[in-house]
């Protein structure tokens, strides 16, 4: 947790146990556990977990309180068989990271079309891009700052990460029907203002998540497409009610993290960045705001060339020349 990491990896291997961690997005091994001390401790994490200790042929998924450990925030694990020994992933949830929107570091032309369309008592804003990308962080900020406004929001989420104050969580279960559309159908009769989803998996969701929106609640959810316009495509692919979508949707926000150049060494590497050359993650975001022309184009069953500015390449050559990052960091994030 000193060294800033978000996830832990304990793979058993023929030896022992190998170590490590997730720094910055990037994961980088860190040492090994002899065979009994790695049996130790894979079998203390999963005691603390309340997981079956002599469980080590079908996954399991348990959760560390933060004060069972002294720590702040929960720890979410994950065990999995593998032929070389079992699996175990810790993901560290640090609580309130980001306790505003001003604390995510956006640009300012960015931040204001964030705080703009979160702001309104409708509508549907949608974040997408990889695993990884601060989604979640993003819409917890965003949650933070309306849960203070004297508004009624509640989530749905798979599982919940971070438990915020003034917010009803819920957390979906299909093992007992409990699904992302039955949550939201049962949620919408709780007088909510503002709804989180914490993604939109599929037609019957999305169509709910639509009407939502419509009926005069604001939407907050996340929609796998990888870029702004590829978003478009695939909620007019699972909601065919072309009106409803341009009706509802008021904001798409693609976002990444690129690791931050180390400040005392210009990303050559030193003990401050571990010999990384980077400490820290920066936000890149492209937004395309859906304006009247937008909607008449989405009425239309178009998606057309949406307008969005700066787009991620354009604000990763700033970041590049200005030294916040490097070429090399933008190539692993965004390609060539």
């Amino acid at each position: 947790m000193a060294a800033g990491a978000s996830d832990i990896h304990l793979q058993g291997v023929a030896d022992g146990v190998e170590i490590a961690w997730r720094l910055d997005g990037v994961l980088v091994r860190s040492g090994t556990f002899g065979r009994d001390l790695g049996e130790r401790v894979v079998g203390r994490v999963k005691y603390l977990s309340r997981l079956r200790t002599y469980q080590d042929a079908m996954p399991q998924d348990g959760r560390i309180a933060g004060g069972d450990l002294g720590v702040p925030g929960d720890l979410r694990v994950s065990t999995y068989p593998t032929v070389t020994g079992e699996k175990v992933v810790l993901r560290i949830f640090r609580g309130a990271e980001a306790s505003t929107l001003v604390d995510l570091g956006f640009p300012a032309p960015a931040l204001e079309t964030l705080v703009r369309a979160v702001s309104q008592p409708s509508g549907l804003v949608l974040f997408t891009g990889p695993a990884g990308s601060g989604k979640s962080t993003t819409m917890h900020a965003c949650l933070r700052q309306l849960a203070g406004g004297g508004r009624h929001v509640i989530t749905v989420e798979d599982p919940v990460e971070q438990t915020l104050p003034g917010v009803m969580q819920t957390e979906v279960n299909a093992a007992r029907g409990l699904t992302y559309p039955e949550a939201v159908r049962h949620l919408l009769r709780q007088d909510p203002q503002v709804l989180m989803l914490g993604e939109i998996r599929d037609a019957e969701t999305a169509g709910l998540v639509v009407r939502a929106a419509m009926t005069g609640h604001l939407v907050i959810s996340t929609l796998h497409a990888g870029s702004c316009r590829g978003v478009l495509e695939r909620l007019l692919l699972m909601e065919r009610d072309a009106f409803a979508v341009a009706s509802a949707l008021s904001l798409v926000a693609n976002q990444r993290l690129v690791r931050r150049a180390c400040e005392r060494c210009a990303a050559a590497g030193c003990e401050a960045c571990r010999g990384t050359g980077y400490r820290g993650r920066l936000p890149m975001v492209e937004m395309l705001a859906v304006d009247d022309a937008g909607r008449t184009e989405l009425r239309a069953g178009r998606v057309g060339s949406p307008v969005v500015s700066p787009t991620l390449a354009e604000m990763g050559a700033w970041m590049a020349a200005s030294g916040r990052t490097t070429t090399a960091e933008l190539e692993r994030v965004l390609g060539t």
